[in-house]
């Protein structure tokens, strides 16, 4: 019994020191982050020194690549493809045979009217016929009637019945010329059985296949059979929301990344830049987007047509010999590169937040006493830059950075420009070589103050 008794007090001691240990090690703990007897908390922040960089504005959208010329081939007849000489991407120029409609119908038709035709050539020799018979009669019948040796009515019935085979013929002259002309027509229809490429390219579509019927444009707008694309000449179309569109112009240069080609960017140039806008969305909640066409102008798809294929001398791509082959289809995304400025003070964007300066307190004075607005507004030269004069006023948000003043925040407001994908031009506010600083995150948008102590990571 007394060796049961020796072995609960032993693990007692255990418990009674394992939670000493505990509590000591979270009093020496809190002690080291301030929370007992150490002070004011200090912050921790990361920082980075402002400096002087080069900073282009982008631009950036997304979109898909289409050829800058596609040609979409429908026919003029109706009837069935008798015969297709191509296949799916492959190349053609310009005069090649495509494909061929079955003609018999429109021979016929040019049959019957070369049968209609001899017809009314036939009826004109005798429509002149007549009308020379008639001028003999009339001719016979006026030198009588000069003689009086016959009536006045029947010189002008010999007259009339002149005038008569006289329009007779020219009517037999018209329903020539038009039999001609339907001729012709048909002729037309028969050669348009046959269809040859309008340019050079590639066969980047192909909607049927031989037995096929197609219908004619000649009502609708026909069946689409195939399309022609000149694939080296390719461009990216993408969706520029309407707050950046003023920002994008004409000859504008730009990055093009593929998602087919990943860790590779290319070259491209903004040829063009839609006036009208498309509208998406319901009525809360539209979406205005203008379309901008960039053009791609690192050479790709040399090989379309049995090219030659050349080397790409670029520093953007890994290897100087590759040459890319787009697709129509394919995804992209563009950053536009709309405006540089040159050896400018700038900071990482996330330096950068918005306080609002009406829930300063107001200034005193050396007595402890609270300085009316007017006369801080006064001594700021009317300058909105010190807070006390905006106290208790509506919300006064604007742009501010925080910098390192031996260990404690202070902050600055800033006046700033444009931005690329990782700094911000600051334009007035900071000097080369300040200590902002730019994180965390969380600290920076909402936890830190001006005076606050920090302690750099």
């Amino acid at each position: 019994m007394d060796k049961a008794n020796s072995t609960g007090k032993s693990k007692k001691l255990r418990y009674f020191i394992i939670i000493l240990a505990v509590l000591v090690v979270g009093v020496l703990a809190a002690s080291g982050l301030g929370w007992i007897g150490g002070g004011e908390q200090e912050t921790t922040v990361s920082t980075e020194k402002a400096e002087k960089r080069t900073i282009t504005q982008l631009v950036s959208a997304s979109g898909r690549i289409q050829p800058e010329v596609e040609v979409i081939i429908r026919p003029d007849v109706s009837g069935e493809i008798i015969e297709l000489t191509v296949r799916e991407g492959d190349y053609v120029e310009e005069g090649d045979l495509l494909l061929r409609i079955k003609p018999d119908i429109y021979q016929a038709q040019i049959d019957e009217l070369n049968a209609m035709l001899l017809t009314q050539q036939a009826r004109l020799e005798q429509a002149r016929s007549a009308m020379l018979q008639a001028e003999v009669e009339y001719l016979r019948t006026k030198q009588l009637y000069d003689r009086e040796m016959v009536s006045e009515l029947d010189y002008l019935s010999a007259s009339n019945s002149f005038e008569g085979q006289k329009a007779n013929v020219r009517a037999a002259e018209f329903q020539i010329e038009s039999a001609r002309a339907q001729l012709r027509r048909s002729q037309e229809e028969l050669a348009q059985t046959v269809i040859r490429s309008p340019k050079s390219g590639t066969i980047s579509r192909l909607s049927v296949e031989r037995g096929e019927r197609v219908l004619g444009n000649a009502q609708t707008a026909g069946t689409e059979m195939m399309r022609i694309a000149r694939l080296d000449l390719m461009e990216v179309i993408v969706d520029v929301n309407e707050n950046q569109i003023m920002n994008v112009s004409l000859s504008d240069t730009a990055r093009i990344e593929v998602d087919s080609y990943p860790n590779r960017h290319f070259e491209g140039v903004v040829t063009e830049i839609a006036n009208s806008a498309d509208i998406s969305g319901s009525a809360a909640e539209q979406v205005t987007n203008y379309k901008v066409k960039i053009r791609i102008t690192t050479p790709h798809n040399l090989d379309q047509g049995g090219g030659e294929l050349v080397a790409v001398q670029s520093t953007e791509l890994p290897d100087s010999d590759f040459v890319p082959s787009f697709k129509p289809g394919m995804s992209g995304t563009v950053d536009i590169s709309t405006h540089t400025v040159f050896d400018v003070v700038s900071v990482p964007i996330q330096a950068v937040t918005v306080r609002d300066f009406s829930r300063d307190p107001a200034p005193t004075d050396e007595n402890g006493e609270e300085i009316p607005a007017e006369l801080v507004a006064d001594q700021s030269n009317g300058s909105s830059a010190n807070s006390g004069s905006r106290r208790g006023s509506r919300e006064d948000f604007r742009r501010v950075v925080f910098i390192n003043d031996n260990g404690v925040a202070k902050r600055v407001e800033v006046e700033t420009g444009i931005s690329d994908n990782n700094y911000m031009e600051i334009i007035h506010g900071l000097s080369e070589g300040d200590e902002v600083v730019t994180g965390s995150f969380r600290i920076l948008s909402r936890e830190l103050n001006n005076g606050d102590k920090i302690r750099v990571q």
